[in-house]
């Protein structure tokens, strides 16, 4: 008995030693998004930054001790991901055209008061923090281990982090999530993530409300 226990102690030991930084990244990736959603800081901006960009980076630097450039902030393979890049933005602009109307989603993303400096300002903020948790420190955390699965496990949050949205836009989640990963998998960057995702937004909005 004293045999069997110290085997599995052994093993346990061994799985927790492999698995460090796996454990820590998507256990932390997943409690900061619910903090930020439970236990929001002033607005919605400075919430993000600070649950999605701010603490990861500092669980980079003590927890795992290393560089957060290696976590998608480097720019990767620019002669790559420019192309995804002026492609998804063209294909995009289309499919959002004619998906702005959409009745549910005019109702949605609507207005009354629209102001295209504050919203601009608020959303690079919001999708930097955004990006930079599912893309930068949830896929370089665990791509190492889990090479392309990397790209289904970061794909899960950012769609829960979309419910309560247009269902529509939520189901589309699942394929722009993993759309999103796999550039970024590809580039060895999350900007390009980043770009794409907050032209998207922008350009949505603008001519839902313009």
């Amino acid at each position: 008995m004293k045999t069997f226990f110290n085997t599995e102690l052994h093993s346990i030991g061994s799985f927790l030693q492999s698995w460090k930084q796996k454990i820590l990244v998507i256990g932390f990736a997943a409690l900061f998004v619910v903090l930020g959603q439970y236990h929001p800081i002033i607005n919605e901006s400075l919430s993000n930054l600070i649950y999605y960009a701010v603490l990861p980076v500092l669980v980079i630097v003590i927890l795992l001790r290393k560089n957060p450039l290696d976590f998608g902030f480097r720019s990767g393979n620019p002669g790559i991901w420019f192309g995804y890049v002026l492609i998804t933005i063209a294909a995009a602009a289309i499919i959002l055209w004619t998906a702005s109307l959409l009745p549910s989603l005019q109702k949605y993303y609507t207005q009354p008061q629209f102001n295209l400096l504050n919203y601009a300002l608020t959303t690079i903020v919001t999708l930097f923090s955004q990006e930079y948790l599912f893309r930068g420190f949830l896929l370089f955390g665990l791509k190492d281990r889990l090479k392309e699965g990397a790209i289904l496990v970061q794909m899960i949050p950012f769609v829960l982090l979309h419910l309560g949205k247009p269902e529509i836009e939520t189901i589309s989640t699942v394929i722009t999530g993993i759309y999103f990963g796999w550039v970024v998998y590809r580039s060895k960057s999350f900007w390009p993530a980043y770009i794409i995702h907050l032209f998207i937004n922008c350009f949505f909005v603008i001519i839902v409300n313009l």
